[in-house]
């Protein structure tokens, strides 16, 4: 027994022990996986939260960018992507059971070859692919697409949801406003690109913790991140401005081809560019045809021709050393021993004539006097650097441009003084023309109103800058009067661009052009521009447009493309800025004693028009507001005609005795590029009442005063004596012999711009 006892003892004590190492081992592994919560290599902590933490996208907004008066010009809009789901574990009809029919009918609507299509999801199928996307023709759809799509009830093919950066007056200042794909940062461009850091947003997310089955702890458990909408970017734009620059420019191309076209549109009070547009452009919406990538207006630098000569003559009068009445021999001047004479278009000259004459007639040899006898040279280049053109003007926007101011001899001087030799910006062009426009002060060009956060918060606003003050009140008055003279009088250079019923002032330019180091030559090749203002006395809009190797007939100036763009923009820009009678009264007793219009879209039609003490007018036949003009924060006054957009079909109102101020409500809810004729109410419209709206049409609308009717038919801008439009011949002789290359240090190359006499207009 005793035996048996020693055996069962020595067997517990075993068991004992042997229970003890397990209980040790066991809890060290315990403790072992508390310390380092990992088993088998496997983090607990993240497999807990995988199974029980949830996690859901709050989705931000980019930033939009607007016209001056909040038109949206670049916004975020719904969008939706394809995928193709290729496995089974879905379901029998989840997944692409048969990739030939599927590619048959879906490959026409996301822009596939069919083979290619059928192709892709053979391959991802064969390989095990849960899914996949399905090209860049199957993102970013519209909803219509997005319809399209599921109706063809294909299995497998699903739909998500996303957003998309989109331009809805597509091609519009595509160069300033540029384009954004977070997908493809390559083509970002214009302010999407340069003001990202205010426009970029940020997803939010919600956090919690999950027990099972969708079932939240509570709100005590989720953790929230709020999203952060991007800032949006007011311009100074002003869509009908920019609208009918947008439409002459694309008529002239269609009818004279040019190689490349430019135009500015700017407020020299202030410096706010008003229209800006290039040709080659683009539509934003179809990026990937874009052509030409150049901001030309702010990124290309060239001769500025005849259009310079206004601001030598400036220099010369601020100077003292121009008189209107004092008189030169036209026709020849030689400069010195070395360089050859520079000629006027007339090479005989039209004789002894008075210097007011000789600018008006755009004559070379009256430059090359005033600079080289009068002048001198030392102060006609220290005028050139405070009228900006030795340094980059700032505009807020990206990668401006350096002029090129050539300096040394005489000669340089000469050339550089009627617009030759030297190269400059359109910019720097509209920022010295405000000195002549704004009485002597130079505005500093801008783009960027202001930038306004999503709590309504500005986190940036451009107050008018004063670039610096390069002539006086008198002698910029002055040169407005020997401008207008150049539209106005018989010999002027200018007459295409005497707008009837405005008084116009400007100057006309032509300028060679240098390719494989020799000038060109022939009809139509070369830079055909005209920088003017209006009205004369005090102008509120300058304007610069150029045409580069336009196709014209062989009867037909330089000035027929200039000038079918200056007139029509011009033209529109005074009608629509400044002819409703009173209108700074009107805008001052809004300011006082109206009332700031709310934000309407989304909101019924019938409970909006009940709240806003003014003539509301609807355009669609919906039920609620899509948008809105005046736009919201705008001060109006009671009484004031408000017009509003819904979302049904829109036609188009009788507008019969509007002001042009409520007429541009209507082009601008409706995108409609706005040709105004005549000042006061409207008296005819183009597009009938009740007549369906297509997107971009044409509106003309003449407009007359109440008291008086306007009688006099427009005047055929083509009838211009002899004065007013040269031929080409008289071009090519101006620049006989010229081939050699400009380039610094070569006599010969140095010498060619002297030929040119002035534009072959004139």
């Amino acid at each position: 027994m005793e035996i048996k006892r020693a055996v069962t003892n020595r067997r517990a004590v075993t068991l004992l022990f042997v229970f003890l190492g397990l209980f040790t081992i066991l809890l060290g592994r315990m403790a072992y996986i508390q310390i380092t919560k990992e088993v088998k290599g496997h983090d607990l902590v993240a497999m807990a939260e995988a199974k029980y933490n949830r996690s859901q996208v709050l989705e931000s907004e980019r930033g939009a960018i607007l016209d001056r008066h909040g038109s949206v010009l670049a916004e975020d809009v719904p969008a939706y992507n394809v995928i193709a789901v290729l496995s089974d574990s879905q379901g029998p009809t989840q997944y692409v059971k048969d990739p030939q029919e599927t590619a048959q009918k879906l490959a026409p609507l996301i822009g596939m070859e069919e083979g290619e299509l059928e192709a892709r999801l053979t391959d991802a199928k064969e390989n095990g692919r849960f899914q996949i996307e399905l090209g860049a023709g199957a993102r970013n759809l519209t909803y219509e697409q997005k319809k399209e799509i599921e109706e063809l009830n294909l299995p497998g093919i699903l739909i998500q949801d996303t957003k998309r950066r989109y331009y809805p007056k597509q091609t519009f200042a595509s160069h300033v406003i540029g384009h954004h794909n977070s997908e493809d940062s390559a083509y970002n461009m214009g302010l999407e690109a340069s003001m990202n850091d205010y426009l970029h947003a940020e997803d939010g997310h919600i956090e919690y913790t999950s027990l099972g089955k969708g079932l939240s702890l509570g709100a005590g458990s989720d953790r929230v991140t709020l999203p952060k909408n991007g800032a949006d970017i007011y311009t100074t734009l002003d869509t009908s401005i920019q609208a009918a620059m947008e439409q002459a420019m694309s008529q002239v191309e269609a009818e004279y081809e040019p190689e490349k076209m430019t135009a500015i549109a700017a407020d020299p009070r202030t410096g706010e560019i008003l229209a800006m547009s290039n040709r080659p452009s683009f539509n934003p919406n179809d990026y990937r045809n874009i052509e030409n990538y150049l901001n030309l207006a702010v990124q290309d630098v060239v001769e500025p021709g005849s259009t310079m000569k206004m601001f030598t003559i400036a220099a010369a009068i601020e100077e003292g050393e121009f008189e209107d009445d004092s008189t030169y021999q036209s026709g020849r001047y030689e400069v010195d021993a070395n360089s050859p004479p520079i000629n006027d278009v007339n090479r005989s000259g039209w004789g002894e004539i008075s210097y007011a004459e000789g600018f008006q007639r755009s004559s070379n040899v009256l430059m090359a006097k005033l600079v080289l006898e009068r002048l001198g040279m030392e102060r006609f280049y220290s005028y050139l650097k405070q009228f900006g053109f030795t340094e980059q003007t700032g505009i807020d926007l990206a990668n401006e441009a350096s002029s090129n101011v050539v300096e040394g001899r005489r000669a340089d001087a000469a050339r550089t003084a009627f617009g030759q030799n030297s190269t400059v910006t359109a910019i720097q062009m509209i920022q010295a023309a405000t000195a002549i426009a704004g009485d002597g002060k130079m505005k500093k060009p801008y783009i960027i109103k202001e930038v306004v956060d999503e709590n309504g918060d500005k986190l940036r606003e451009t107050e008018p800058e004063v670039a610096g003050e390069p002539i006086s009140e008198e002698t910029a008055k002055h040169v407005r009067e020997l401008l207008r003279g150049a539209v106005a009088e018989d010999h002027g250079t200018g007459k295409a661009y005497n707008i009837q019923g405005l008084e116009v002032a400007g100057k006309t330019g032509t300028a060679q052009i240098a390719e494989d180091g020799k000038y060109l030559s022939g009809h139509g090749q070369y830079l055909y521009s005209f920088l003017g203002m209006a009205p004369a006395d005090n102008p509120k809009v300058v304007l610069y447009v150029s045409v580069t190797k336009p196709k014209l007939d062989d009867n037909e100036s330089g000035n027929a493309p200039v000038s079918m763009i200056f007139n029509s923009v011009m033209q529109s820009s005074m009608t629509y800025m400044d002819l409703e009678p009173n209108e700074e009264e009107l805008l001052q007793e809004a300011e006082e004693q109206g009332f700031e219009m709310p934000h309407l879209a989304g909101e019924r039609v019938d409970k909006a028009a009940e709240t806003i003490p003014g003539e509301v007018v609807v355009l669609g036949e919906g039920e609620h507001i899509t948008d809105q003009q005046p736009a919201p924060g705008t001060k109006v006054l009671p009484g004031d005609r408000i017009v509003l957009r819904t979302d049904g079909e829109v036609k188009m109102p009788d507008m019969a005795g509007w002001s042009s101020r409520d007429v541009m409500k209507v082009a601008a809810l409706l995108d409609l590029t706005p040709e105004f004729k005549g000042n006061g109410y409207l008296q005819s419209q183009s597009i009938a009442p009740g007549e369906p709206i297509e997107e971009q049409a044409l509106l003309d609308a003449e407009f007359a005063s109440n008291n008086e009717r306007d009688k006099q038919e427009d005047h055929d801008q083509g009838e211009a004596d002899a004065n007013d439009e040269q031929t080409d011949e008289q071009l090519e002789r101006a620049f006989e012999g010229v081939e050699e290359p400009v380039s610094e240090g070569d006599e010969e190359a140095n010498t060619e711009a002297e030929q040119n006499d002035g534009d072959q207009s004139e």
